[in-house]
């Protein structure tokens, strides 16, 4: 397999040099009928096909395809390629929200555009423009803005795909691919109206990520080996597992986590989150509530966070809250945490101040309510 990269001037060069991506090149053939759109209430997360989605192909030799926005429908794929033998599949997860004004916006869509682009490096796929990217999906979510339900805490979900194509069962890096983006509507990430804290069962004899491996990077394979202990920890009457490695607190689910605690001297609160040491996805939404944080003036630490910690924080009285982070949830409270050892469960104070506070200031940004940093970006109906 050929290793491209890009040389600028729409090229990316190899072996030989093939056309990089070019959104100019779009095609759209619009479906002849439409979906009814479903009432917001009725939304189950991510159960909800639009009408059109998005597709461009890579092949070695003739670079990126014209990319095509078409009837929303199955993929035609060998049995043999490499998404299904070697799971040669990336992703992202992004939103789309109307705001006050009737305009539709992304959040900080450039961050989900550096990382596909690293996910697909990490899996030696081909290499993209980002920007090309991002114009697709700014035209595919002009196209389905009627399914964006305008109402507080709703959004268009985005996932941009890619995927290995090559057709052959030796193991080597894939040298086609196909980028597709579907989108579909969506409201709360859990069922309970209101919201009620997320409950965690911390388990550690199962491991989501370790170092040198790929838990820095959204890849399919990550996440269904974290299906079974997720069904365990449901059938305990838990939301959702927290990943334990060895002692150290990495992620919750497919969520990353922040702890407030109280100084020892009573003096103040700093907030903690796992360290990025490679077995941690770097959240877009991670990201943002560190610099809401840290330039609100809180304290704000990156270090290593441990069961053992949690607990002796717990007894202190200085445990004050955990809350959770990621695209899909935004912000989330947890109520109690569920320990391996026997001793119960590690209950939460509550309420959640810091994580009330995040979440309604993210929303505020994200819908257009209050303009920050650029972070709300608007896409033109054209």
């Amino acid at each position: 397999m050929a290793t491209w990269k890009s040389v600028g001037n729409g090229t990316l060069e190899g072996i030989s040099s093939v056309p990089d991506l070019d959104a100019s090149k779009l095609t759209i053939t619009l479906a002849n009928s439409l979906k009814p759109v479903p009432a917001p209430e009725q939304l189950v997360f991510g159960s909800v096909t639009t009408d059109h989605m998005l597709v461009v192909s890579f092949d070695p030799s003739t670079g990126w395809s014209a990319p095509e926005i078409k009837p929303y429908g199955p993929l035609s794929l060998d049995p043999m390629s490499s998404c299904f033998q070697y799971c040669t599949n990336i992703f992202e997860g992004m939103k789309a929200y109307i705001s006050p004004d009737g305009k539709v916006r992304l959040f900080r869509p450039e961050k989900n555009m550096a990382r596909l682009a690293r996910s697909a490096e990490r899996c030696a796929l081909p290499p993209f423009d980002q920007d090309a990217v991002l114009t697709l999906i700014k035209r595919l979510v002009s196209v389905e803005k009627r399914w964006i339900p305008a109402l507080e805490g709703y959004s268009l979900y985005i996932r941009p795909t890619i995927i290995g194509t090559r057709a052959a069962l030796g193991v080597a890096a894939s040298d086609h691919a196909l980028l597709y983006i579907i989108v579909t509507p969506a409201g709360s990430f859990f069922k309970q109206t209101p919201a009620k804290p997320v409950s965690l069962l911390a388990v550690s004899n199962s491991v989501r990520a370790w170092p040198g491996g790929t838990g820095g990077h959204k890849l399919g394979l990550n996440y269904a080996p974290g299906f079974l202990p997720q069904r365990v920890a449901v059938k305990k009457g838990y939301d959702q597992v927290l990943w334990v490695l060895g002692d150290v607190v990495t992620e919750a689910g497919v969520m990353n986590v922040f702890v407030a605690i109280k100084r020892e001297d009573g003096d103040g609160v700093d907030i903690v989150t796992p360290e990025l040491d490679g077995t941690i996805l770097p959240g877009v939404t991670r990201m943002s509530v560190l610099e809401l944080l840290q330039k609100g003036g809180t304290s704000v630490v990156e270090r290593k966070v441990t069961i053992t910690e949690l607990k002796a924080l717990s007894a202190q009285g200085r445990l004050l809250e955990v809350f959770l982070v990621g695209t899909a949830i935004l912000v989330a409270s947890v109520g109690r945490i569920g320990l391996e050892d026997g001793d119960g469960d590690l209950v939460l104070p509550g309420p959640s101040p810091v994580a009330a506070a995040m979440k309604k200031r993210l929303l505020d940004i994200q819908q257009g309510r209050e303009e920050y940093e650029n972070w709300s970006v608007v896409c033109d109906d054209n």
